[in-house]
C-alpha cells in the first residue's frame, strides 16, 4: 500500500552524539531497521505513547518480508520469508489490528508435505489426530506425544518467544516440552518412531533449524514448528509478504511514528538526539555502527558471535503447476524434498562442514496455489532453497532443480523463468543475512541462552539506551516480532 511520506528528521551533527543515545532528547527513540523486529519494536515504542523514528536503509520496508517481480512481470516473488509459521503464535504479532491495514493470511489446506521415492507422500494436516493417522503404525505414538504440547500451546508458545534466561510462568507445562527437546533430532526420532514415514516428516522439520540432526537442540526448532502448524497453521499473507509489512508500518504511522527510507546508518552520529537506539541489525553491524562507545570486550563477544551455513535460493516463474508424482504434494503450502531422515542427516551436516551437499534437502513453497493474486490466471510462482556452507560461492541450482524433478518429473517443462540467489546475494540485498545465514546466528544450544551475550538482559548493550533487537536475540529467527518487542520493553523500562 503507497503511504506519504512523513518530512524527513534531520540528523545532528552535535559532537554529543558520540557518546551513544541522549537522554535528554526530545525524540524517545530511533530504531534502525524496519523488518518485523525492528517494525515491532517502533510500534511497541509508538503505541506506549514514545515519539519514534525509523531509519530505513532500502527504499521500501520490510528487511526479510520483501516482495517483488524477480522474474517475469506480473509474478510477484517474495525476496525472503513467505510462510510465517511463528506469526500467528506471536502474543505481540496477534495484538495487532493487521486487518485493518490489509493484511491477510492465508492457510493453505495442509501446511506440510514431505513426499518419499516409492511415490507416497507424508502429510501434516492441521489436526494432530488426522496426521497421526496417515503414519500407520506410529500414529499413536505420534498423537500421544504431540497432542497435548498442541493443546498447551496457548501457554507454552509465549515462553518459547521470550528470552530462555528467565523463570517460566507455567514450569510443568515448559518441563513437559524442553526435556525431550534438549534431544537432536536424531535421538527424538529414534526413540519415538520406526517408520521410514514418520522420520522423515520429522527431520524435514527439524532441518529448519539449520544445524546438524544429530546434534542437541535440533530437536527442539522440529517440536516447535510441529506444533505451531497443528495449533497455528503455516500461512502466506496475501498478495506476497510485502504487504504484511506495508501493514505493520501503515499501523505504526497511525500511532504517529515516522520512517526514513533511503537512509542508511553508518554511525550513531547519522541519528536524531533519542533517548534509546534499538538497532535490527546484525551484531557485527552494531560495531560497526556503535564500535566507537561500546567497550572491547562486549564488541569482541558480538564479533565472535557464530554463524551457521547460509542458503542458496532460487525463484521459478511457472506456466502451470508443478506436475507432482503424488498429486497430494499440491495440497501443501510447503514441501520438504530429500527422502529419509539419513539422507537429509547427512545434507545438513556436509554444509557445517564446508561442503556442498549433492542431494541436497531442499525447502519448496509454492504459494500461488493458495494466493492466485501472486501471479497471472493460471500461472504460479514458487521458490526453492537449500542450505549451503556459510558464504558458499557454489552454484546449487541444478542441485535443487534435479531435486524437485526427483519428485516431480517433468517440472523442467513448467519453468517459465527463474532467478538463483546465493549467500553473496542475499546478503547484498538485506545485509542482516551475513554469509547468506538467514536465520540470525547459528541456533546451537549454547547461542538460544547467549544470543548474542549471555545475560538477564540481552537486548540492552553496556552503552545506556543503546540496544539490539534483531533476530540475533531471543528468541531468535522468525516472522514473529518478538525480539523487537522484547527489546522495545526493556528500553522503556529504563527510561522511566
Amino acid at each position: 500500500m503507497t503511504q506519504t511520506q512523513p518530512a524527513p528528521v534531520r540528523p545532528s551533527t552535535s559532537p554529543a552524539r558520540a557518546g551513544g543515545p541522549n537522554p535528554t532528547a526530545k525524540l524517545d527513540a530511533v530504531v534502525i531497521g524496519s523488518g518485523p523486529n525492528g517494525l515491532g519494536a517502533a510500534i511497541e515504542l509508538a503505541r506506549a505513547g514514545r515519539s519514534v523514528v525509523v531509519y530505513e536503509a532500502a527504499g521500501v520496508v520490510g528487511g526479510g518480508m520483501r516482495s517483488g517481480e524477480l522474474t517475469l512481470p506480473g509474478y510477484t516473488h517474495d525476496m525472503g520469508s513467505t510462510i510465517h509459521a511463528l506469526s500467528l503464535a506471536s502474543p505481540f504479532v496477534q495484538s495487532l489490528p493487521l486487518k485493518d491495514f490489509g493484511v491477510e493470511f492465508v492457510h493453505p489446506e495442509f501446511p506440510l508435505a514431505h513426499p518419499l521415492d516409492d511415490g507416497s507422500a507424508v502429510l501434516l494436516s492441521r489436526s494432530v489426530a488426522e496426521t497421526a493417522a496417515r503414519l500407520g503404525r506410529d500414529g499413536p505414538a505420534y498423537q500421544h506425544f504431540f497432542q497435548p504440547l498442541v493443546d498447551d500451546w496457548a501457554k507454552l508458545a509465549p515462553m518459547l518467544l521470550a528470552p530462555a534466561v528467565r523463570l517460566p510462568r507455567h514450569p510443568f507445562v515448559m518441563a513437559r516440552f524442553g526435556l525431550p527437546a534438549l534431544q537432536s533430532a536424531r535421538a527424538f526420532v529414534e526413540r519415538q518412531f520406526k517408520t521410514v514415514a514418520a522420520k522423515a516428516l520429522f527431520g524435514g522439520v527439524a532441518a529448519h533449524s539449520v544445524l546438524p540432526l544429530e546434534w542437541r537442540g535440533s530437536g527442539a526448532y522440529g517440536m516447535v514448528l510441529t506444533i505451531g502448524a497443528h495449533a497455528n497453521g503455516w500461512p502466506v499473507a496475501r498478495g506476497g509478504s510485502q504487504t504484511l509489512a506495508d501493514g505493520m508500518a501503515a499501523y505504526f504511522r497511525s500511532l504517529g511514528g515516522t520512517i526514513e527510507l533511503n537512509r542508511p546508518v553508518a554511525s550513531l552520529a547519522d541519528l536524531p538526539p533519542a533517548k534509546a537506539v534499538l538497532c535490527d541489525t546484525s551484531p557485527e553491524a552494531l560495531v560497526r555502527i556503535a564500535g566507537n562507545v561500546l567497550p572491547a570486550a562486549y564488541a569482541k563477544k558480538l564479533t565472535s558471535f557464530t554463524r551457521g551455513p547460509a542458503v542458496f535460493k532460487v525463484d521459478f516463474a511457472l506456466s502451470a503447476p508443478v506436475p507432482w508424482r503424488n498429486a497430494d504434494v499440491a495440497r501443501a503450502g510447503t514441501v520438504h524434498l530429500g527422502g529419509t531422515f539419513d539422507e537429509l542427516a547427512e545434507s545438513e551436516h556436509l554444509a557445517w562442514e564446508g561442503r556442498a551437499a549433492p542431494k541436497p534437502y531442499v525447502l519448496l513453497v509454492q504459494p500461488t496455489l493458495f494466493d492466485p493474486t501472486r501471479a497471472p490466471a493460471g500461472r504460479h510462482t514458487l521458490w526453492a532453497y537449500c542450505h549451503v556452507p556459510h558464504g558458499s560461492g557454489v552454484d546449487m541450482t541444478d542441485r535443487i532443480v534435479a531435486q524437485i524433478e526427483r519428485f516431480a518429473p517433468g517440472f523442467r517443462d513448467v519453468v517459465a523463468s527463474q532467478r538463483s540467489s546465493g549467500p553473496r546475494d542475499l546478503e547484498a540485498w538485506n545485509a542482516n543475512l551475513v554469509g547468506g545465514d538467514i536465520v540470525g546466528g547459528a541456533q546451537t544450544l549454547w547461542q538460544t541462552l547467549a544470543r548474542p551475550v549471555l545475560g538477564t538482559n540481552p537486548y540492552a548493550t553496556p552503552v545506556k539506551g543503546l540496544y539490539l533487537c534483531s533476530s540475533s536475540t531471543p528468541p531468535g529467527a522468525g516472522v514473529h516480532a518478538m525480539c523487537g518487542y522484547h527489546a522495545a520493553r526493556a528500553a522503556m523500562k529504563r527510561m522511566g
